[in-house]
């Protein structure tokens, strides 16, 4: 039988709360199947950035990544957090390794071309190598990966950490039956925001268009069921969101 990978996504507040991020950490390591585990950092590095000095750049509600920025986030990603929850892993029996996208050049991105809004020093993800993560997954060791790429250029790129998982959930799916587990802090997606029982069990894609125009879908959870259903598309076998500690539970993603 073929192994499968389940790929988890953790941030914000699950990042902040050492309770919260321990008690995650204990469960992903109790995982039975291949694992890898995907991070962000973002209120964090809003806090660092402030205390050296500067206030980060936001338009639209969206974060400006300029030279500053980008230095921060890789203070933030690729150092504080990353290394803190291999620590971790370690210390609960799995040898875990940190990366980003430029370690082993496991993940080329592209510069977000400017527009309407200049983003800065943002990437967009162009390929993963899905081989080399493979490698990684067979040598027994689980790869815990930080939101930053590069552009093959010697230039480091802040990326996404929602879209980082969804890409590296795509590509692994060539190799594996991939599950994709976006964890933080609310117990699924809701029907009411402020109802943490009003768990929606099951969303297909109509249901999400439904909500959405109903208002009852908005903000921040859009771009993470946008990139659910992305994934769901292009040969991911589950994705669902849920609470850090109930890993079984939550929003099940589906396309019909």
């Amino acid at each position: 039988m073929k192994r499968k990978l389940t790929i988890f996504k953790i941030g914000g507040r699950v990042l902040e709360d050492e309770q919260a991020l321990g008690a995650f950490l204990k469960a992903f390591s109790d995982w039975p199947e291949l694992k890898l585990l995907v991070h962000g950092g973002g209120k964090k590095a809003t806090q660092i950035a402030e205390q050296l000095g500067f206030t980060p750049r936001m338009i639209e509600g969206r974060r400006i990544t300029d030279e500053p920025a980008l230095e921060v986030a890789l203070m933030v990603y690729g150092g504080l957090y990353n290394k803190k929850i291999v620590a971790l892993l370690q210390g609960l029996g799995v040898n875990a390794v940190g990366l980003s996208g430029a370690d082993a050049g496991l993940i080329l991105a592209q510069k977000r071309p400017a527009q309407t809004i200049d983003f800065g020093l943002v990437g967009d993800v162009v390929k993963i190598d899905s081989l080399r993560v493979h490698w990684f997954l067979e040598t027994d060791l689980t790869p815990v990966f930080c939101a930053l790429t590069h552009d093959g250029r010697g230039q480091m790129l802040n990326t996404n950490a929602d879209t980082i998982a969804t890409q590296l959930a795509i590509s692994m799916s060539a190799v594996f039956p991939t599950e994709l587990i976006f964890c933080f802090e609310k117990p699924g997606v809701l029907a009411q925001a402020q109802d943490e029982s009003s768990v929606i069990p099951q969303l297909n894609a109509a249901l999400y268009e439904r909500y959405r125009q109903q208002k009852v879908i908005t903000d921040g959870m859009i771009p993470k069921l946008d990139n659910a259903f992305d994934a769901l598309r292009k040969g991911v076998q589950k994705v669902r969101i849920t609470h850090f500690n109930q890993l079984k539970k939550g929003t099940h993603i589906t396309l019909e």
